[in-house]
């Protein structure tokens, strides 16, 4: 079975939360026979188009990036390349260049798309945008919801529900080892977690809000748009509890994540539409503070089963609920080993690859492939 995955961005360009989705899927479903393909845009695509973990990535020129829509007129004639080799199309929304080059190829191939947000960002764009998106949804075969909470929030899912099913993001279990801490951190000192890309929808200027708040440190892991301004006000204000320790690698991030008090996650926006650091968090038994956005967030962090959740945008709020953790390490540790139990139980690799593989075999026997 081939699948041509779709999205405009990937591996080695970018690795953020949908391109991480992306390889997931790839890797969990090539045990069970799924070649894959991916094709994205590049400003470098011949150096760019490389083997990555067993599967192709295919870079198409861009072009223009117009509010974060890239557009390519090589990524049509590649497209459709590709999907008539294809068995499967999967589509990764959102990204409106993408629903016109389904109507401009017409590669008469069974599509998925994988639902990961509702556009928040760029309204104005939306509006515009409106016709062809729904336009685009409803005439792909399947759309894939990444939790139960976003299906039942998102507006423009529930027009589609009945083509809608579940598939949560699953993760590679890599919570086995014993890695030291980065340098300047201490051993016995108790700390807070958060790692992501620094973007706007983080939540990040609140949980600097609670800082000086919360007597322990607190570690912010990753890089991105608004490390410049995190650092400044941090130093500004003279936050010494916080600590940036930047983009590490893979290592030194379990490391933090094996000893963190637990991981907290303070996005403020349903740009946050599942939190795939929360299912690492789960992962390594760690116990997590999230916000109540209505979307994956607070399905992958249960409410006073694997953490606590707390409204976006408030700082008191989140002090209190660290400080409660502090207080409580028995407690906490109940949580974290619940929060291990959910992500075997959901939230792995192959669990996940299961289900797109039932999902693809299925759309290939109705369509009588």
């Amino acid at each position: 079975m081939r699948v041509l995955h779709f999205f405009k961005t990937y591996w080695p360009d970018t690795f953020g939360g949908i391109e991480r989705t992306i390889d997931a899927i790839a890797c969990s479903t090539a045990g069970l026979g799924v070649e894959t393909t991916v094709l994205s845009l590049s400003r470098k695509p011949r150096e760019r188009s490389v083997e990555f973990h067993g599967h192709r990535a295919v870079k198409a020129r861009l072009d223009l990036d117009i509010a974060s829509t890239g557009l390519s007129l090589d990524a049509l004639g590649k497209f459709a390349r590709e999907a008539a080799v294809a068995d499967i199309v999967h589509y990764h929304f959102p990204w409106p260049y993408m629903d016109a080059a389904h109507f401009l190829v017409r590669h008469g191939k069974p599509s998925v798309v994988t639902y990961h947000s509702d556009i928040i960002k760029q309204r104005a764009l939306k509006h515009a945008y409106a016709p062809l998106m729904q336009r685009f949804l409803g005439s792909v075969d399947a759309l894939v919801a990444t939790s139960p909470n976003y299906a039942a929030s998102s507006p423009v899912l529930a027009r589609h529900r009945d083509k809608v099913e579940i598939i949560p993001i699953g993760l590679e279990d890599a919570a086995s080892g014993e890695e030291a801490l980065p340098d300047g951190l201490d051993e016995g000192r108790p700390f807070f977690l958060f790692a992501g890309v620094l973007r706007y929808y983080k939540g990040l200027d609140v949980l600097l809000d609670a800082a000086p708040h919360v007597p322990c440190d607190i570690v912010i892991l990753g890089a991105g748009p608004l490390e410049d301004h995190l650092r400044q006000r941090a130093d500004a204000e003279r936050l010494s509890n916080v600590r940036f320790v930047g983009a590490l690698p893979d290592a030194g991030k379990a490391a933090l994540m094996r000893r963190c008090t637990a991981f907290v996650f303070p996005s403020n926006e349903r740009s946050e539409a599942f939190g795939l650091a929360l299912v690492e968090a789960a992962m390594f038994g760690r116990p997590m503070i999230s916000t109540e956005l209505g979307t994956g967030t607070s399905y992958v962090n249960r409410d006073g089963e694997t953490g606590l959740v707390v409204p976006p945008n408030d700082a008191p709020a989140l002090a209190a609920v660290m400080n409660d953790m502090l207080a409580s390490p028995e407690r906490a540790r109940r949580w974290g080993e619940a929060a291990r139990r959910r992500y075997l139980d959901l939230f792995t690799a192959e669990a996940m690859g299961r289900r797109y593989h039932g999902l693809y075999a299925r759309l290939l026997a109705q369509a009588g492939r």
